[in-house]
């Protein structure tokens, strides 16, 4: 019947074995897979993991690190962090070592997806299928994230230059950005006019429940409608209109976050992962 204490133990070692991840949310598959990948990384190393929800609220990232610190983690891994460079500057003065994932900083290592080469691809699959099946020329609209978030600018970058390589420009009144929210989307979208056809970028399957949302709600008034997500759900890779996905390759980001953990190498420069282009064929 005995049991290690963990607090013992640790005055005796003088290490934890704790690796602290913090994410913004769980409500969607995207960090759900990091959470779960995070896990069975760290426990393959001996460590022991702990992950905490933030919900992109600046002090309670903050106060979960300090949390996490206290209890001597020895490594601290920051998701989607709204100040990353204000959590690493707390795992420095406690001499602990810090990364940031999807979201990069610059005062930590970052290991971020290749979130314009994925936009890029996945607006010129949807231009070429909204040419195909609508006969439409016109530049697609984007919506969901938001404007100062690096990944949607990022997006929003190659969404922008896969039209102009066709010569297409984007108007402003085209995009769409109220946020990583499925009712801000849903709301944006209702004061667009009537449409008999239309392509739209998703930036997020969080956006993209707020977009099928107002599709449904137009009742007897549906049109011709082609779209693609970045973000990836097989669940929603089977609704109509849907013509590609963009999942971002969570195993890769980790494996590589944990490389750099395990040689204590730190690059100047965001790691970029390429992301999985799935076309749905819808």
């Amino acid at each position: 019947g005995y049991a290690a204490n963990a607090q013992a133990s640790l005055l005796r070692r003088a290490r934890s074995n704790i690796v602290g991840m913090i994410v913004p949310k769980y409500d969607n598959r995207y960090f759900g897979a990091i959470a779960e990948k995070f896990e069975a990384l760290a426990r393959a190393r001996g460590l022991f993991p702990v992950i905490t929800c933030t919900q992109r609220e600046p002090a309670l990232e903050v106060e979960a690190a300090k949390e996490l610190i206290s209890f001597q983690a020895e490594c601290l891994i920051a998701t989607g962090a709204t100040d990353p460079d204000k959590l690493t500057a707390l795992c420095q003065a406690a001499g602990v070592q810090s990364f940031n994932l999807d979201l990069p900083g610059f005062a930590a290592p970052s290991v971020i997806s290749d979130n314009y080469t994925g936009a890029y691809q996945l607006t010129e699959i949807l231009l070429d299928r909204c040419k195909a099946d609508l006969g439409l020329d016109g530049p697609l609209w984007f919506v969901g994230g938001r404007v100062t978030d690096h990944n949607t600018s990022a997006r929003l970058k190659g969404f922008r230059d896969a039209h102009l390589a066709r010569g297409i420009e984007v108007p402003d009144s085209q995009v769409l950005v109220p946020g990583y929210s499925a009712d801000r989307a849903e709301q944006a979208l209702r004061a667009l006019p009537k449409f008999d056809k239309l392509g739209m970028f998703v930036n997020s399957t969080i956006s993209l429940e707020g977009v099928v949302r107002w599709y449904r709600g137009l009742g007897d008034e549906p049109f011709q409608f082609r779209y693609g997500c970045f973000d990836y759900d097989p669940f929603a890779a089977l609704l109509p209109g849907n013509v590609g996905m963009v999942e971002q390759d969570t195993t890769a980001m980790l494996n590589t976050v944990f490389d750099l953990m395990d040689r204590q190498e730190a690059p100047a420069e965001p790691v970029l992962v390429p992301c999985i282009l799935r076309g749905v064929g819808q």
